[in-house]
């Protein structure tokens, strides 16, 4: 696909295009890695671009650690599974998609932790002056996703929901920086996506909202382990420390969205307008939740989509693939999403 150049504006930072919920892109590692704490034990995170690391900072979460933590960071959430089952990193976070199919391919990951946020920030955009105003309009039109992400599955339940098919579409499969070039010049008719790149195209006026996954899909983040780690006693205590730690700093980013977004748009690149949306948007709306029998319920409806769209090679039991052991009190998986009062 030939691209004309786009204005600076209208373009998300490189390193945050590599970032993303889902997709193919393949890993990048941090080189060597950077450790905090102290003590003999490291614990080896995988994390994304303005993830896990940077709100644990922000929340003031680091401090007084008595095991290490390296950070590797990655493109997207399917290479970090990746290395997750190769056992290079003992746990990292990740959207709702990437671990189904990992678990299809029979990697070695366990689902250990879980947030419930809302689906706003994953849509499915058209540009400000497209005549298209409903979903069912988009049979035999073009729409752009990053194969294996959230927003690939907010893709195919909004298009059930509105009596369509994938097949009824022309899928363009494409990753981020890709897509929003195709999006912008035209080159599809629509860009299934997630936040920050919702709030970037709106922000900037380059697009709205055709439909949003709210509703639609599940909301749900987790963090996957590595089942060696898991057996580990001293590793398992400190991945225990560390789901505690990254509960208590998203409750921080609900009780201070304007510091986060500020940190968010420093680590990433993104203006701080664009940030606050997203984390107003999507972002703080996160809830820690159990690991239950109704989220492995909701996963494995998005499985036996994929494995009906011979998308995932075979049948998928997701229930193997999660450990409840860290649950503690937490509420359901089902418990309502946090809403942010306008200030």
């Amino acid at each position: 696909m030939r691209r004309r150049l786009l204005p600076a504006a209208l373009l998300l930072p490189f390193a945050l295009l590599l970032t993303a919920c889902g997709g193919n892109s393949a890993a990048e590692t941090s080189a060597g890695g950077r450790t905090d704490g102290k003590g003999s034990l490291t614990l080896n995170v995988g994390d994304q671009k303005g993830g896990s690391e940077a709100v644990l900072e922000a929340a003031g979460e680091l401090k007084n650690l008595d095991y290490k933590i390296k950070w590797s960071t990655f493109t997207s959430g399917p290479p970090l599974l990746e290395a997750v089952n190769a056992g290079a990193v003992d746990i990292g976070g990740v959207g709702n998609t990437p671990p189904v199919f990992a678990a299809g391919a029979d990697s070695k990951i366990t689902v250990v932790a879980a947030w419930h946020g809302t689906s706003k920030g994953d849509a499915i955009l058209v540009s400000k002056n497209s005549r298209l105003s409903a979903v069912q309009q988009l049979r035999g039109r073009s729409i752009a996703v990053a194969q294996g992400s959230s927003a690939h599955y907010q893709l195919v339940a909004s298009l059930n929901k509105a009596g369509l098919k994938l097949s009824d579409v022309k899928v363009e499969y494409l990753q981020p920086a890709d897509a929003l070039a195709a999006f912008t010049s035209g080159k599809v008719d629509a860009w299934a996506v997630w936040d920050p790149y919702t709030s970037q195209v709106l922000q900037g006026g380059q697009g709205r909202v055709l439909t949003t996954g709210d509703g639609v899909t599940n909301g749900l983040t987790f963090q996957v382990a590595a089942p060696s780690a898991l057996k580990d006693n001293k590793k398992a205590a400190a991945i225990r420390d560390y789901l505690e730690r990254l509960r208590r700093a998203q409750g921080w980013v609900y009780a201070h969205p304007e510091a986060w977004a500020k940190v968010w748009a420093k680590d990433t690149g993104l203006s701080y307008e664009v940030a606050l949306a997203a984390v107003k948007r999507t972002n703080a709306s996160r809830v820690p939740v159990a690991v239950d029998k109704s989220l492995i319920a909701s996963e494995q409806q998005i499985a036996d989509t994929f494995t009906s769209l011979k998308l995932i090679p075979r049948k998928v039991n997701f229930g193997d693939f999660v450990d409840t052991e860290f649950n503690g009190n937490l509420p359901p998986s089902t418990a309502a999403p946090r809403v942010l009062k306008e200030s």
